[in-house]
C-alpha cells in the first residue's frame, strides 16, 4: 500500500466550494444586518417588547338651554383579574363572589374557562362601597386589579330620558341626543404606551410617546328643564287620571323651531334598566303614528285661503248634520245649518270640511300634506322618528277628497303635528325643528334649520287669531281657557284604525294643540292621548286641560 497523501476528488473539491461558499453568505448577510438593517430590527425587536392600550376620552356633558346639567360623566372603578396568575379560582372566586353579590360557582367556571388569558373583567362600574369591599380584601395585585373607568350620570334621573337617551357600559351613545350628537360628545381616545418584559409585566410607561386624549365637547340643548318638570308632571298627571296605552307632550318655540320639552309615556329611570318595559322605550312624540282627526283642519283651512280658493268670509251649508258625498253619507256630531268659515273650525264640522275638500280637489289636498311636511321626517336630530303615512296621490280618489279635510286617511306623528301648526303661529313660515342649540366646539356648526314660507302671513294669522283663537272662546277647546289671556287651539278625536278593517268603536286618540298669546305666538303645546279609559275620550276633555296647564307653566316662567 502506498503512504503518498490522496489528491481529491472532483466531487470532494465541489463540496467544499459549497460549504465555503454557503459560510462567505452567511457572514456577508450578517455584515449587512450589522451595517445596512440594524435600525430596523431594533424597531422591530422594541415593537416585540412595546405593548399600547387606549386612554379613553371623557365624554362631553349635556346641558340645557340655560346651562343646568342634564347628563355628565364620573370616574368609577371596574374589577378584572389575570386568570393566567390564578393558582387557587376557587379561592379568588369566593372573595370576590361574597363581596359582589355574585354566584361563586359561576365566577370560578369563569376563570378557569379562560386560564390562558391575561385579562378578564370581573365586574365593570362598581359602587364606591363594593370598591371598598374589593380594596380590603387586599388580594395579590398580580391576581386581581382595580381600572379607573368613566359612567354617565343623569342628575335629573328619568327626566327628558326619551330626549336625552343613554350611553352604555362601553360610552357608545344609545338613543336620543347621546346618539345623535355622539360625534360631539364622545371625544378622542388618547394612547398609552409602555415597555413589557417576557411575562408581560410593565417595566416602564414611555410617557414621551403617549398620546393623551382629547375629551367630548359641551353639548346645550334647546331643552328648558323646569319647562321639562311641568311638562312631565302634567303628563304624569294625565296617566293616572286617563289610565292611557300612552301619552305624549310637546312644546315649542314656534318663531325658532326649539324644542323646549318633550315627554313620552310610559317612561323608565336610566339608573334602573333592568325591568323597563318594552313599549317604555319608544319616545311617542317622533315615533306614534296616527290620523290627525280634527287638528287637521285649520291647515287646510290655511291653504285654501292661500291659494285664494277660500274666502274668509265664506259661507257653507252644513246640510243639518247629513251629507251624501256621491255614494258616502256623512254626518256631524251636532245638526248645522248654514256656517261660516271660521264656524266650521269652532265647530269643527265634517261635512264644511268636506265641502272644502270639493272645492280645493285631490291635487291641492296632496300639495299641501307634503308643504306643511307630512309623509316625511321632520328632520329633529332623533333616532327613531318616523315619517308618518301620506299615499301616494295616484291612490286617492272621491272618498278622499271628504276624509283628508277631516283629517283622516293620512296618519301623522306628534311632532309633524305641533311643527305644521308652528307654521301658522309663525307667520306662515316654516322652521325645522331642531335639540341642537350649540357645543363648544370651536368649529360652527352645519346649519340645519330649513325656513321657507308655506302660506302668507295674513292668511297664518287670521286661523291663528280669529278661528283657533275662538275654538278656545266658544267651541270645542273651552278647558283650554287661561282668564284673559288670547289662546288659539284646536281639539282633535280620532278613532284608530282596526288592522282586520274599518276602525274601532271603542279606542280613540284624542290631542290638543294650543298656544299664546294669539297675536304674537310665543309657545306651542301638543298633548296626545293614545287609548283613554273612561267614558270622555275626547279630545277637548281629555287632552285640552293639561295643555292649557303646561301653556300656563311656559308663560309664568317667563314671567309673562
Amino acid at each position: 500500500m502506498s503512504d503518498s497523501p490522496r489528491s481529491w476528488t472532483g466531487r470532494e473539491y465541489l463540496v467544499q466550494i459549497l460549504v465555503l461558499g454557503v459560510w462567505g453568505l452567511l457572514a456577508l448577510r450578517l455584515m449587512h444586518i450589522q451595517l445596512y438593517s440594524q435600525e430596523t430590527f431594533a424597531s422591530r425587536a422594541a415593537r416585540q417588547q412595546i405593548s399600547h392600550e387606549p386612554i379613553p376620552a371623557r365624554p362631553g356633558d349635556l346641558l340645557d338651554r340655560k346651562g343646568r346639567l342634564l347628563a355628565t360623566t364620573t370616574s368609577v372603578s371596574s374589577l378584572y383579574v389575570d386568570p393566567s396568575s390564578i393558582d387557587d379560582p376557587q379561592s379568588i372566586a369566593n372573595d370576590l363572589a361574597r363581596v359582589l353579590d355574585l354566584e361563586a360557582d359561576k365566577l370560578e367556571e369563569k376563570i378557569k374557562t379562560h386560564s390562558q388569558k391575561k385579562f378578564l373583567w370581573i365586574k365593570r362600574q362598581l359602587s364606591p362601597e363594593q370598591t371598598a369591599a374589593i380594596q380590603q380584601l387586599d388580594l395579590p395585585e398580580e391576581m386581581v386589579g382595580l381600572r379607573d373607568e368613566f359612567k354617565r350620570f343623569y342628575p335629573q334621573e328619568s327626566l327628558a330620558v326619551h330626549v336625552l337617551g343613554l350611553r352604555d357600559i362601553d360610552g357608545n351613545g344609545q338613543g336620543g341626543a347621546e346618539q345623535a350628537f355622539d360625534s360631539y360628545l364622545r371625544g378622542q381616545d388618547g394612547v398609552r404606551r409602555f415597555v413589557r418584559d417576557a411575562r408581560g409585566n410593565v417595566l416602564e410607561v414611555l410617557e414621551e410617546v403617549t398620546e393623551p386624549p382629547q375629551d367630548g365637547h359641551t353639548v346645550v340643548l334647546t331643552l328648558d328643564t323646569v319647562l321639562q318638570l311641568h311638562t312631565e308632571a302634567a303628563l304624569d298627571d294625565l296617566v293616572e287620571e286617563h289610565n292611557p296605552v300612552g301619552a305624549c307632550a310637546i312644546v315649542l318655540a314656534p318663531s325658532s323651531g326649539e324644542v323646549l320639552a318633550m315627554a313620552s309615556r310610559p317612561g323608565f329611570s336610566p339608573s334602573n334598566l333592568g325591568s323597563v318595559p318594552e313599549n317604555a322605550w319608544k319616545n311617542l312624540a317622533i315615533s306614534a303614528v296616527y290620523e290627525p282627526g280634527s287638528t287637521f283642519k285649520p291647515l287646510v283651512v290655511a291653504w285654501g285661503l292661500d291659494k285664494k280658493t277660500l274666502d274668509t268670509d265664506e259661507i257653507f251649508q252644513c246640510e243639518w248634520g247629513s251629507y251624501y258625498m256621491g255614494r258616502r253619507l256623512l254626518h256631524d256630531h251636532h245638526p248645522y245649518g248654514e256656517l261660516n268659515l271660521t264656524d266650521v273650525l269652532v265647530k269643527s264640522s265634517n261635512i264644511g270640511m268636506a265641502k272644502i275638500g270639493e272645492k280645493l280637489g285631490n291635487e291641492q289636498l296632496y300639495s299641501l300634506t307634503s308643504s306643511f311636511g307630512f309623509g316625511k321626517k321632520t328632520g329633529l336630530e332623533l333616532a327613531g322618528e318616523v315619517p308618518g303615512i301620506v299615499r301616494p296621490l295616484r291612490n286617492w280618489n272621491n272618498y278622499s277628497t271628504g276624509s283628508i279635510p277631516m283629517g283622516h286617511e293620512l296618519a301623522v306623528t306628534p311632532i309633524q303635528m305641533i311643527s305644521a301648526h308652528a307654521i301658522l303661529a309663525n307667520g306662515g313660515k316654516k322652521k325645522s325643528p331642531h335639540l341642537l342649540l350649540r357645543t363648544s366646539h370651536e368649529s360652527p356648526l352645519p346649519q340645519q334649520i330649513v325656513v321657507s314660507q308655506v302660506v302668507s302671513q295674513p292668511v297664518a294669522d287670521w286661523v291663528v287669531q280669529h278661528p283657533m283663537k275662538e275654538v278656545v272662546e266658544r267651541g270645542t277647546g273651552k278647558r283650554a281657557q287661561l282668564g284673559k289671556l288670547s289662546v288659539f287651539g284646536k281639539t282633535g278625536t280620532a278613532q284608530k284604525v282596526n288592522p282586520n278593517g274599518g276602525y274601532f268603536s271603542n279606542k280613540n286618540v284624542c290631542s290638543f294643540i294650543c298656544g299664546a298669546p294669539a297675536e304674537n305666538p310665543r309657545f306651542l303645546v301638543l298633548v296626545c292621548v293614545d287609548e283613554p279609559r273612561g267614558s270622555s275620550q275626547f279630545g277637548g276633555t281629555v287632552a285640552a286641560p293639561y295643555a292649557a296647564r303646561i301653556l300656563k307653566n311656559c308663560l309664568n316662567s317667563t314671567g309673562f
